[in-house]
């Protein structure tokens, strides 16, 4: 998979040659010259990790990051700085920053950032994946398998849901049996995973 970085910095310089440092590594990089142009494209981009500048003309990095979280765009982000201080350390963490780096910035730090940053972005999908699972498994189940899974994801054993439900165990038994088929397992710690993910969505 390939993993893109987004470089958004109003130095021709510092975009030539941290542009030309992370492509050596195998980045997949594109530089943008203002906060501007890359909002104007942000909506076509396939996700990664952003480089933001924290002092740029209009817009700053810092505002950047908010403006995109308000927009519903979360990547992880490293902002990079000549000119930081403590409050907006935490103002860009606030906002979802992985990591806060000063100018001249340290290479090895710039790709461990970046690194942690896809890796972030690795465990949304993953987890991204797992409740679309959920949900297209529910769709598959009847409103009384619904039900029935419900319970198990809160513990109940097959007599306390057939009590719960006034049905009798062997009905729940096979309630369970064809919940188990459909999601392709029995396991009750599985089941569960499936039902807390289905509400996540």
């Amino acid at each position: 998979m390939t993993n893109h970085v987004y470089l958004v910095d109003d130095d021709e310089a510092v975009r030539s040659a941290l542009g030309l440092l992370l492509e050596t590594v195998g980045l997949n990089v594109r530089s943008f010259a203002s906060p501007e142009t890359f909002l104007a494209q942000a909506a076509d981009l396939v996700p990664g990790c952003l480089i933001l500048d924290i002092r740029m003309p209009a817009i700053s990095g810092l505002k950047l990051q908010e403006k995109l979280t308000e927009q519903g765009v979360t990547w992880p982000t490293v902002i990079i700085s000549g000119h930081g201080d403590i409050e907006a350390c935490r103002r860009a963490f606030r906002n979802g920053a992985v990591d806060f780096l000063s100018k001249p910035v340290d290479e090895n730090d710039l790709i461990d950032a970046i690194q942690k940053g896809h890796a972030e972005l690795e465990t949304r999908r993953q987890a991204s994946e797992e409740r679309a699972e959920a949900v297209a498994l529910l769709q598959h189940l009847s409103a009384r398998e619904k039900e029935v899974l419900e319970m198990i994801a809160k513990g109940l054993t097959t007599k306390q849901i057939a009590d719960a439900l006034t049905l009798s165990p062997r009905t729940v038994e096979s309630h369970r049996a064809a919940i188990a088929t459909k999601a392709g397992t029995s396991s009750a710690a599985e089941l569960t995973r499936y039902w807390l993910d289905a509400q996540a969505e």
